[in-house]
């Protein structure tokens, strides 16, 4: 039996696996995503409730709430994760995120991916809100 924590292996394996994986990787991964966002159209603030938030379970966050957590995930994953995050801004903004509750989020995530990261992500979430329709287009 050995000494060390189950989650400390886990991560040590982790880590030792991913030193073996070439960089070619993280490029395969992030091109096999590129055009995901402009194939998923956005769903209605409604679905996602239904779907994503309290429609299963009424105790469980609401749907907003899961996209601002997944965004900072995405966030701090860095720039491989770029049409992931144009996605999850696209429906939190739907789902009624605001653009500073958008912000905000990624720079609390940038206390944990890096500076790098939070900047990337700002730009993708700045280019998605500006194309954004605001409420007297939609009159």
């Amino acid at each position: 039996m050995s000494d060390q924590n189950p989650f400390e292996a886990w991560i040590n394996a982790s880590q030792t696996w991913a030193k073996g994986v070439s960089p070619e990787f993280a490029e395969v991964m992030a091109e096999s995503m590129k055009g995901v966002q402009d194939l998923m159209p956005t769903m209605p603030k409604e679905m996602m409730e239904a779907f994503m938030g309290k429609g299963a379970n009424p105790d469980a966050l609401d749907a907003k709430t899961k996209l601002l957590l997944t965004l900072q995930g995405l966030t701090i994953q860095g720039a491989i994760a770029e049409p992931q995050i144009t996605l999850t801004v696209r429906h939190a903004l739907e789902a009624g995120a605001t653009p500073t509750e958008l912000t905000e989020t990624i720079g609390l995530a940038g206390l944990f991916g890096g500076a790098p990261a939070m900047t990337k992500a700002l730009e993708l979430a700045n280019a998605v809100i500006n194309k954004a329709p605001t409420d007297k287009d939609a009159k």
